[in-house]
């Protein structure tokens, strides 16, 4: 193995882990998420016997670290003032763990230690980072360990902490109704987000406490990054390129989907296609991933900024059962709409022609609760609104919207606007002595 260059703690550090036979694999695409396991720093704490009762640990290295490093002591996952020295002394319980880091890679730490016995407090995340799709869902989890003796008596997840004060996930409004806590056995702990967004890109950490102690804050986490699809055009007037651009790496080379004026294009594992020249001033162009076509990037025009688009209002709609819904859709585009429809594929089996998408309008199904809002005259421009009334449980499903102009048709496989019909149940959870908690839940 050569180097050139200069080298960084980081660059020692990843090399380290390439030495160790793959240990920095990647994983991606689960509900829409790329993923890269904890890595390891090639960090060590050594506990090594020192005066009656003490202990002196050591933050050792593979190779000497130059530049006199100012380290970094973690016990239970809080960060501590002092020392800044790569030794420690300790006199400590059977509860606590140590960890270290060096200033300036502070998420690059080593694993945690037991100073005394061998089960003491300990989170290990399961993914230092974690890229995922906006409007997919993502897992993020830990495993946790403590003495055998300890009960846990609260759990949960954060992403803001001020003053030693953290605040729950569960009971924080930006992520009302999108966040789950789960678990598989009872050392282990899943944060689940549904409908990403930009804005949820940030750091998350898992906090635990027992009946004799409780896990720090400052430990570092699972940093997500939300990330969208964009549309890339490079190139000349005669030949251009399209490459579907993400702000993290998508890995396990994903398939890539090309959408061109609605209708499906082209897969492939390039996230670039080749345009030609052929094509009119009116087409567009979108990418998605497969196993996550609802995801797509906005559609953009190659050829001038006259294209065709059709640009949902929501991607998702939750609602109650018996209410009413407006589902909506702008276009822009050279040409006026001459005729234009709403369908759903969930229904296309009904369809006389399998291929040929029928107006929900004249489905059986949607009799008496079905009405295009707004539209007053054959030649439109939009936007255009679907509303369905008296909603049921099986109006859930995507619907899409297709038009035709003089010179053009939309076509049928562009994702629409995805409808979940659901109706109020009430939990019951005990809660303190005699008390119940109830809670008005949806799916």
């Amino acid at each position: 193995m050569s180097v050139t260059g200069n080298t960084t703690l980081y660059d020692t550090t990843v090399y380290h882990i390439e030495l160790q036979e793959k240990i920095h694999e990647p994983s991606c695409l689960h509900r829409g998420v790329c993923g890269f396991i904890h890595i390891v720093s090639g960090l060590q704490v050594k506990v090594t016997p020192a005066a009656e009762g003490q202990k002196t640990l050591t933050c050792s290295t593979t190779c000497t670290l130059t530049d006199n490093p100012t380290y970094i002591w973690y016990k239970n996952g809080q960060r501590l003032d002092e020392p800044t020295s790569q030794q420690y002394s300790v006199n400590s319980y059977y509860s606590d763990s140590y960890s270290c880091a060096v200033k300036g890679h502070a998420d690059h730490h080593s694993p945690a230690v037991c100073v005394r016995g061998e089960s003491c407090m300990n989170v290990t995340y399961t993914h230092q980072s974690i890229c995922a799709l906006k409007g997919s869902t993502v897992d993020i989890s830990c495993f946790y360990t403590h003495p055998s003796w300890h009960n846990v008596t609260e759990v949960s997840w954060f992403n803001k902490w001020e003053s030693g004060v953290t605040k729950d996930l569960s009971q924080d409004s930006e992520y009302t109704s999108r966040v789950e806590y789960h678990r598989q056995t009872d050392k282990d702990s899943i944060l689940r987000i549904t409908d990403l967004r930009e804005s949820d890109s940030t750091e998350y950490k898992f906090r635990f406490t027992t009946n004799e102690a409780r896990w720090g804050y400052s430990f570092p986490g699972t940093t997500l990054t939300v990330t969208g699809f964009q549309v890339k055009v490079t190139g000349g007037h005669q030949d251009k390129t399209l490459t579907c651009i993400t702000t993290c790496t998508l890995t396990d080379n994903p398939t890539y989907i090309w959408y061109k004026n609605g209708q499906h294009l082209d897969e492939s594992t390039s996230p670039q296609y080749k345009y030609s020249a052929s094509s009119n001033y009116e087409d567009s162009y979108s990418c998605a991933v497969k196993g996550h076509e609802d995801i797509h990037s906005p559609a953009v025009c190659v050829q001038g900024q006259d294209c065709s688009r059709v640009t949902y209002t929501k991607r998702r709609i939750c609602v109650l059962k018996g209410s009413t819904v407006d589902i909506s859709c702008t276009y822009v585009g050279y040409d006026t709409v001459t005729s234009s429809l709403w369908f759903s594929p969930k229904r296309s089996a009904s369809w006389t022609n399998k291929l040929t998408p029928e107006d929900l309008t004249r489905d059986p199904g949607y009799a008496g609760r079905v009405e295009y809002a707004g539209r007053e005259s054959g030649t439109y421009r939009g936007p255009f609104t679907l509303r369905i009334t008296d909603l049921r449980e099986e109006d859930s499903a995507e619907y899409r919207f297709t038009f035709k102009t003089y010179n053009f048709e939309w076509g049928h496989s562009f994702p629409g606007t995805t409808l979940s019909v659901t109706g109020l149940q009430v939990k019951v959870t005990p809660a303190a002595e005699g008390q119940k908690t109830l809670t008005c839940s949806t799916t």
